[in-house]
């Protein structure tokens, strides 16, 4: 891998002017379902300790007014931890890692180089969060790089960077093809920001809802039955779906390694460490001496319930070992400050159990533990 791999993400922005790189066609505008095997993930028997993790971590989840998957996995042992966790439940922006897993596999490949311009304009955007837009309507149109956009996908959730990412890897089917071809269980992709989101408000893509209150007041005049009705099938069949579990070891997969090179890997945790959505989350719970990396995501509300409220992350221990960390609230009424509450009570429990294992060994120390980056990003 060339050294420009490294050193062109980091340019923000351009000054100068781009000519326009040859866009992928956007793919259909369908919801496309795939199905995954929701069936329980293999675990090597338990030790007494993991054990006593699960029962933790039940006990966390169970009381919570909500349907909650909590999943970790230690990434030295492979054990997977969790309760609720074989259940597919809605990934919302949580999704927005395997956008960026699949470009830097692609970047891996030599396919996709992350200095790469490309420039949005009104036609790119998309719904709900877009920091991106504010850009695009001020000067018209936003000349960036592919490894720019990734940071405001991960760091700000911008949705418009997100998609743009997406067209250019090959759709949603590329994506279903990294998580297959890597054996990654209990994942789904799902579909574009503007064909899910509508979806899940019973109406059909269109670039009116990318400006002003278009969306919102399209969504509004849905009949309550439609809109109903649209709600309650994406939560019973997320076509976002992932299991806790699932997210939870490819997490810890990734910490390895396993999923890129040594270089894609540390840029990708690396971004991560710097999101800024979230800080009361599984953030909230992290001590002195840890750090975190970590994406959140955020589902829609109808008739005052919250859907797809979620953290997914990987923690790092003082003493070098790893844990892929998930938390998807499938939906819940409840206060802001208990779902806090919840989740800081998983990142305690890791960290609990991590001062009670035996001190790492040189195995721990190979584990995957990049450094924050230290370029400053907008808070979202």
């Amino acid at each position: 891998m060339s050294r420009t791999f490294l050193v062109a993400f980091l340019l923000l922005s351009f000054s100068g002017i781009f000519l326009l790189a040859t866009c992928i066609p956007e793919p259909g505008a369908e919801v496309r379902h795939v199905r995954i095997d929701s069936a329980p993930i293999p675990l090597m028997t338990l030790s007494p300790e993991q054990e006593a993790m699960e029962a933790r971590l039940a006990a966390i989840g169970e009381p919570f007014p909500g349907v909650v998957g909590i999943g970790v996995a230690e990434a030295q042992s492979e054990a997977v931890m969790g309760y609720n966790a074989d259940t597919p439940m809605p990934q919302q922006s949580v999704s927005k890692l395997w956008v960026s897993l699949t470009a830097l596999d692609l970047a891996d490949r030599g396919k996709l180089r992350l200095s790469e311009p490309v420039i949005l304009q009104a036609e790119d955007l998309t719904l709900f969060h877009q920091p991106i837009r504010e850009i695009v309507k001020a000067k018209g149109q936003f000349v960036t790089t592919y490894g720019d956009l990734m940071v405001r996908a991960i760091t700000q959730s911008d949705n418009t960077a997100n998609d743009r990412i997406l067209r250019r890897v090959g759709g949603a089917k590329a994506v279903d093809k990294f998580i297959a071809r890597n054996h990654l269980q209990g994942i789904a992709f799902g579909a574009d920001e503007r064909t899910k989101q509508s979806a899940i408000a019973g109406l059909e893509w269109r670039l009116s809802f990318s400006v002003g209150r278009g969306f919102y007041d399209a969504r509004e005049a849905v009949p309550a039955e439609r809109r109903k009705a649209a709600f309650e099938a994406y939560l019973a069949d997320p076509v976002d779906g992932a299991t806790a579990g699932g997210m939870a070891e490819a997490l810890a997969r990734l910490a390895r390694g396993d999923l890129l090179s040594t270089r894609a890997t540390e840029l990708l945790v690396g971004i991560m460490q710097r999101t800024k959505s979230g800080p009361q989350r599984l953030k909230g719970g992290v001590p002195p001496g840890w750090r975190i990396a970590h994406k959140t995501g955020t589902g829609q509300v109808y008739d005052g319930e919250q859907s797809g409220y979620n953290d997914v992350a990987i923690l790092f221990s003082p003493s070098g070992r790893a844990y892929g960390v998930a938390v998807f609230i499938q939906r819940t009424r409840s206060s802001y400050a208990e779902r806090f509450a919840m989740m800081q009570a998983v990142t305690k429990a890791v960290v609990a159990y991590d001062e009670g294992l035996a001190p790492s060994g040189p195995a721990a120390e190979t584990t995957s533990s990049p450094r924050p980056q230290t370029a400053s990003t907008p808070r979202s």
